[in-house]
């Protein structure tokens, strides 16, 4: 079967942590999109970086070797929803941690209405009540393309829940009216 790939890290820790700034502006991202702890957030970061990186490296290389790999890159960033289709390069380094955080599956089902604070989008996916496509999926930091996006859905059995076809006004008379013993 083959070794086990070797584990690495996939976020790159802050070379100074403790600025007071940096600290209060994580802060604000952490609550603004409903992450867990920092290391979300350097996650998102490093992931930043490297898209970010990859557009520097293309923007040294010769010009008939780059055009091809730019428009492949691009291409690649558009299908994942992080640009818009008809992007350059140059949007590409004006990215921010925003762009890639609003593409995670806690934020989408926020932001499409499924529910009503950040904090319960995160539950719901962690319970396995949100779908996209035909696949439960339970990781909020999920990053749906963007021909996933249309298909994000709350689970049907919850939806009946949530939105039962009795009204509060008979549910309350029915349990409060005793059954017949048999």
């Amino acid at each position: 079967m083959g070794d086990p790939k070797k584990q690495k890290k996939k976020y790159d820790s802050p070379r100074n942590p403790w600025g007071q700034e940096q600290i209060a502006a994580e802060l604000q991202l952490i609550g603004e999109y409903g992450l867990r702890n920092k290391r979300e957030l350097l996650k998102a970061r490093t992931a930043l970086s490297r898209i970010r990186g990859i557009a520097r490296s293309l923007l040294g290389k010769e010009e008939s070797e780059r055009v091809k790999l730019e428009n492949e890159f691009l291409q690649s960033l558009s299908r994942q929803g992080i640009l818009s289709e008809n992007a350059n390069i140059d949007d590409v380094l004006d990215l921010d941690i925003k762009d890639i955080l609003e593409r995670r599956l806690q934020t989408l089902t926020f932001r499409k209405g499924l529910a009503k604070t950040i904090h319960q989008a995160r539950q719901l996916i962690s319970h396995g009540h949100i779908q996209v496509g035909k696949s439960f999926v339970s990781i909020p930091s999920f990053m749906v393309t963007r021909k996933d996006e249309p298909n994000i859905k709350l689970a049907p059995e919850l939806k009946e829940k949530i939105n039962p076809t009795i009204t509060d006004q008979e549910a309350k008379i029915d349990t409060a009216t005793p059954k017949p013993r048999k």
